[in-house]
């Protein structure tokens, strides 16, 4: 059975709910990992969850970046293995330097709540290929600090080695071309604002976020069995 980590910082509100998702729902094995651990041997993914690391009270995820899990985060995506940041995880990956860019304020200056349709740009990662023939699926965004920015240049790369997974459809945060996610140039660290979590059970409104999760089960899987 795959085996998730999911790291906890003081001010992290998501991570039950990552944990609901993985184990009742998908029925894989998640554990709880605090943020003073160092080491993530045995366990197959990460994913670092939504919240307000240590209050956000420097910049969103800036303090979290220098939890000693962090250093066995990094050294987990720098072996290959897959790490998934969601909302602050997201805030968390790009101020560790795993993800290009940077997580600024709304647009608006408000705290965004609702449901969110995104379209799928890159179907062919280890993050969206459940999704098949998909092209837009609904996930629900809860941020004040989600306009994901990046200069021309970055941009271009991104585009240029389709590290762009996921892009808003009304982008209500303001976001740089519409950026809702992205992986690192390797491809196995994804970092996106909408909460798939959220979105597992039809109790909940929608299972939109299911694919995500069972594409990399699905990944992982093959790369045991190769």
């Amino acid at each position: 059975m795959m085996k998730f980590a999911v790291p906890v910082f003081p001010g992290s509100n998501c991570d039950h709910d990552m944990v609901n998702a993985l184990r009742d729902v998908l029925k894989v094995s998640a554990d709880l990992i605090p943020a003073t651990a160092t080491s993530l041997a045995g366990y197959d993914a990460v994913v670092l969850p939504g919240g307000f690391s240590y209050g956000d009270y420097l910049r969103s995820g800036a303090i979290a970046r220098f939890a000693p899990i962090m250093a066995a985060v990094i050294e987990f995506a720098n072996a290959g293995k897959p790490v998934i940041g969601i909302c602050n995880g997201f805030q968390v990956l790009t101020e560790a330097g795993l993800l290009p860019g940077a997580l600024q304020s709304n647009r608006s200056a408000k705290f965004i709540c609702q449901d969110s349709p995104l379209k799928i740009v890159n179907g062919d990662t280890a993050f969206t290929r459940a999704y098949g023939a998909t092209t837009e699926i609904t996930l629900p965004i809860a941020h004040g600090e989600g306009n994901y920015y990046c200069d021309e240049d970055t941009l271009a790369q991104l585009r240029a080695n389709h590290q762009i997974v996921f892009e808003y459809v009304d982008n209500p945060n303001g976001s740089t071309a519409n950026i809702a996610g992205i992986t690192n140039q390797a491809g196995n660290v994804l970092g996106m604002m909408p909460h798939p979590e959220r979105a597992v059970e039809m109790i909940l409104g929608s299972t939109d976020g299911l694919g995500l999760f069972q594409s990399i089960i699905t990944s992982q899987e093959e790369v045991a069995h190769a």
